[in-house]
Order: structure tokens, then C-alpha cells, then sequence
């Protein structure tokens, strides 16, 4: 089938998006992406089509790629964007340029857009062989996905089922002009040893390799599919409502998962935190297992890429974002008519003020007590045990003193002892609200 009907039929679903984005690197591949779909749109009703190209700056050759593509896409009629990007420093510069030119693709799309990328089947061969190497899971070798969210669009990569050496004959049949990039010869890098010195002896030997590790590869994310389907009816049972409306964060049901199987615990956790943080390998795992099997009374913490999780009132909870700085400090309340920002700890609202005495919001430092009518005085810590107030939340916990003295604890009214309710909202991590709260 030509590639231009085997590329129509992949578009279909993407046929109502709102814009069709092509993340345009010069080389072949984008190359060939770009000016099928410009050919299809002489043929069918699609999308506006624009493209994308990301400036890494990483070496002097790529000064040369933006007027290229501009070239290029103003011989196709199609508007271009030149995006500049800082590269992080980090152990592998591969790595760090992947993850800049993805979040300047994500910044550009919006709702119902769509960013088509060029990786064809060899890439995807490679993709599968490299995890491989590296000991990856299932979810890791199913490579590639052909669709995945990306920003407020989506990441499309049509090109999956297309062999490198279909994409090189369509661009010499159309007299097609590509850039390449000198790093792609350079065999230090892991991808580019597998492409030119493993790859080539394995299809020597059977050579259609390529092709049917790619088809595993398909065969692995149909696998990591129903995984997500199991991960998805457990995560059902232990997604639960916590005594504490008011903590933003996502949480599990402990007890839920541990009527799991160790399997189907680490299956539906990966599942969990695929959207709040890297996932971590299979040696980190014992970190779930000592917070899992920690004593009621310990404080244990499994501390990962871009977070942490805690143990509290019968809950797993994730910490991230503002809750990983320590709230501290003493604030005057001088206008306790409006409501007070704290300093990295949300905000706060009193009522049943009555005008008298100096207010201040302190957090716990040790041994504070109240003074509960019909109670008489407790020691806060011993009430907070009572209240199964996650340990988590205590050291951030605002505190109302009048005149020195302790008269009320925020959102836990059976502790306020002067007709005062102090009324708290935490402070969320901006990435909850966009993956949606307790999911």
C-alpha cells in the first residue's frame, strides 16, 4: 500500500482535530511526515497543518537547520514556529534534549490539537533493544506508544508501522532535501551503537529483525494495556475518602492495597504514579515494601523522583510541590476580618472573632496545649493522636494563639475553645489540578 493511503488511515481518528502540528526536525523523517500530509491536503478535508521545529543549540551544525526549515516549509505552504531551547546538563544529553523539546512541543498545543512526530519502525526496534539492555519492565518495552496525551493535545506518531528504508524511497521518488545530523554517526551514544553496529549483524542474519522486534514491541503494549485495565479496577477499590476532605493530595487506601498481591500492588502503584513522577526501578521497590510493612507508631517515607509518599490515617498519601518545604515561622494576624496567606502554606479564614486580643498563627514546635471545655488541658500532640491527624500534616498545621495562648487548631473545630473556627485551605501542587485530585 502506498505510504501515503497507510498514512491516511492512521490520520482518520485525528481527521476532527482542531490543528494538526508537525514536530519538524529538517531530517528525513519529519521530512517525508511533513510533505505527506501536505499531499494529502491537496486530496481530503484535514486540519490546518503547521510545524514546529526545536532549536537545541547543542551544536554548530544545527545553527544552520531553523532556515532550512523555514525554506522547506514556506515551499509547502505551511507556517513554522522556531522554538529555542536551554538544554540541562545531566548524565545523558540525549536524554535532557529529549525532555526540552518535549515540554516546548506541549507548551504549543491546545485543546484538540494534535503534534505529529516522524519515528518509524527501526526507531521503534531500537527504542525496545535499548530498554531492553537497560532491564526494563513491561510497560518500558512496549516502546513507543502510537498515541499519548501531550500537554492539552495530543503526541501522535503515525509513522510506527513504516520501515526507515520506505520513508528514504518515497523521498527520493519526490526529490526531497533533509539536513543530517553529524551526532546520529557518533556510536557513543547508546541508540546510535544499537542502529549502526548491533542492528545491521542481526538483520544480516534475519532480516526482517527490525520488523518483527517492533511487532513485539506492539505485542508488549497490547501486555501493558490490560495492566493498566487490572491497575484501574484495583485503583477503584483504593481510591478512598479520607476523614480529611481538605488535603488536597492524591491518596490510596493502605488496607486496599494490601489485599493485593505483591504483583498487583506494584502494578496498580506504577499505574498511580505514572503521572505524578519518574517511576522507579526494580531495586527502589523495597521502598514501597518498608513503608507498607512500618509499624503504625513509625514515620516512614518513600521518597522518589518528584515526591514522596506517606503513611496516615489508614491512607497512602503523595507529597509534592510546597509540601516537600518546611512551613515555618510566627505570623501576626493584624486583620483577622480578611483572610491570611501564609507564607507556602495556603491560605487561612477565622470566624467567631471578636475583636480582643492579639492574634498570631504559629506551627508546632512541642508540648502546646489547649484547654478543652469540659476537659480541661490537653497536650496537643495527644489530641492530634486521638484525631488520627496524619503525621504529615502536623508540622504544617496552623495554630491560632491569642495573647500567647493556644486557642484553636485549624479545620479541627473539637479543639477550638473560644467560639473561634479557623478554617484552612492547604496549599495544592499545580500538577494535581491538571491529572484531576485523588487520582
Amino acid at each position: 500500500m502506498p505510504l501515503e493511503s497507510r498514512l491516511l488511515d492512521a490520520l482518520r481518528p485525528w481527521l476532527a482535530a482542531r490543528r494538526w502540528l508537525v514536530g519538524f526536525s529538517g531530517g528525513l523523517d519529519s521530512t517525508v511526515l511533513l510533505h505527506a500530509l501536505v499531499q494529502l491536503a491537496q486530496r481530503h478535508a484535514v486540519p490546518p497543518i503547521s510545524a514546529i521545529h526545536v532549536h537545541h543549540g547543542l551544536q554548530a551544525a544545527a545553527d544552520n537547520w531553523p532556515a532550512h526549515c523555514r525554506e522547506v516549509c514556506a515551499a509547502n505552504g505551511v507556517p513554522l514556529e522556531v522554538v529555542r531551547v536551554q538544554v540541562e546538563a545531566g548524565p545523558s544529553l540525549e536524554s535532557a534534549a529529549r525532555a526540552a523539546r518535549y515540554a516546548a512541543f506541549s507548551e504549543y498545543l491546545n485543546t484538540a490539537d494534535v503534534l505529529f512526530t516522524g519515528q518509524h519502525r527501526d526507531d521503534q526496534a531500537e527504542t525496545l533493544l535499548f530498554r531492553l539492555l537497560r532491564g526494563a519492565g513491561v510497560r518500558g518495552l512496549a516502546s513507543m506508544p502510537a498515541v499519548r496525551a501531550l500537554g492539552e493535545g495530543w503526541l501522535v506518531r503515525p509513522l510506527l508501522n513504516v520501515g526507515r528504508y520506505e520513508l528514504e524511497a518515497y523521498a527520493r521518488e519526490q526529490g526531497l532535501t533533509w539536513v543530517e545530523d553529524p551526532s546520529n554517526a557518533c556510536t557513543n551514544h547508546a541508540r546510535n551503537y544499537l542502529r549502526h553496529r548491533v542492528i545491521p549483524v542481526l538483520q544480516q542474519r534475519w532480516p526482517r529483525a527490525a520488523d518483527n522486534i517492533a511487532r513485539t514491541a506492539a505485542h508488549l503494549g497490547e501486555a501493558q494495556h490490560l495492566l493498566d485495565e487490572l491497575a484501574e479496577l484495583d485503583l477503584r477499590e483504593a481510591r478512598t475518602q479520607s476523614r480529611y476532605q481538605w488535603l488536597p493530595m492524591p491518596r490510596l487506601s493502605l488496607s486496599s492495597l494490601e489485599s493485593l498481591s505483591p504483583a498487583r500492588q506494584r502494578n496498580a502503584l506504577r499505574h498511580w504514579l505514572a503521572d505524578l513522577t519518574a517511576l522507579p526501578d526494580s531495586d527502589h521497590w523495597a521502598g514501597w515494601d518498608a513503608l507498607r510493612n512500618a509499624a503504625p507508631d513509625a514515620a516512614p517515607v518513600w521518597r522518589l523522583a518528584s515526591g514522596e509518599l506517606h503513611k496516615g490515617d489508614g491512607c497512602v498519601w503523595w507529597l509534592s510541590g510546597p509540601w516537600l518545604v518546611t512551613a515555618e515561622g510566627a505570623v501576626d494576624w493584624l486583620q483577622p476580618n480578611i483572610d491570611l496567606q501564609l507564607p507556602g502554606n495556603g491560605l487561612l479564614r477565622l470566624t467567631g472573632h471578636d475583636g480582643r486580643g492579639g492574634l498570631q498563627i504559629r506551627y508546632r514546635q512541642g508540648g502546646e496545649s489547649l484547654n478543652i471545655p469540659g476537659r480541661g488541658r490537653r497536650d496537643l500532640k495527644r489530641l492530634l493522636n486521638e484525631a488520627g491527624v496524619p503525621g504529615f500534616v502536623r508540622s504544617r498545621l496552623p495554630l491560632l494563639f491569642r495573647e500567647g495562648e493556644l486557642v484553636a487548631v485549624a479545620n479541627l473545630p473539637q479543639f477550638d475553645t473560644q467560639a473561634l473556627s479557623l478554617q484552612w485551605t492547604p496549599p495544592a501542587d499545580a500538577r494535581f489540578e491538571l491529572i484531576g485530585s485523588f487520582k
